[in-house]
């Protein structure tokens, strides 16, 4: 009965060929990656995110410094290479502003991809109350009315460090700006020319 299954499969089935065979090779059929498509979907409507490969790299962001302080703590905590390595580490995570303070590896390891999510343009941009929504703000960076220094920022991927968080403004030529000003007796008729 095994081999009439076999020989009707036979018949159905053709061989493949040589490139189908190829790419055959490279694919696990039977093991599927875990999905989390509900949690990340979340996240990208909850930030705003257009382009999926942005929360991607945020994710391989957050998983080399978790593997970074995972590996550090693996040292003798008086080990010079380890005090200087950390300090390194935690500077640059509170520099970006990414954890609060820096203590402890702990804060390294618990570090989440929607960190570095918060410290995206559009959301800095709510929080200062520069716009209503998440919707607004991306609005606004992408059709250049913000400026993050001297610079004119049009990707709402931008990420904003803590030091430059106080130079996130209007360009000068952008109607939002100049309706804050009239709207709080600031506009100069200089700037009208």
């Amino acid at each position: 009965k095994d081999s009439l299954i076999t020989e009707v499969y036979c018949q159905i089935m053709r061989q493949l060929k040589h490139h189908e065979k190829k790419l055959l090779r490279k694919v696990d059929l039977y093991s599927w990656k875990k999905e989390d498509n509900l949690r990340v979907a979340k996240i990208l409507r909850r930030y705003h995110i257009q382009n999926r490969e942005d929360y991607t790299a945020y994710t391989r962001i957050v998983g080399m410094a978790t593997k970074l302080s995972s590996k550090l703590k693996t040292l003798k905590p008086d080990d010079p290479f380890r005090v200087a390595m950390t300090d390194q580490l935690l500077t640059k995570l509170s520099d970006l502003g990414l954890i609060q303070q820096a203590s402890s590896l702990k804060q390294a390891e618990d570090l989440t991809a929607s960190a570095i999510c918060r410290r995206r343009l559009p959301v800095i941009m709510v929080r200062l109350k520069m716009a209503e929504t998440m919707k607004a703000a991306v609005t606004f960076v992408e059709q250049g009315q913000v400026r993050v220094g001297p610079h004119v920022v049009t990707d709402p991927a931008f990420l904003v460090t803590k030091s430059m968080e106080d130079y996130v403004t209007w360009v000068d030529t952008s109607k939002v700006r100049r309706t804050v000003q009239k709207y709080n007796d600031k506009l100069d008729d200089f700037d009208l020319l």
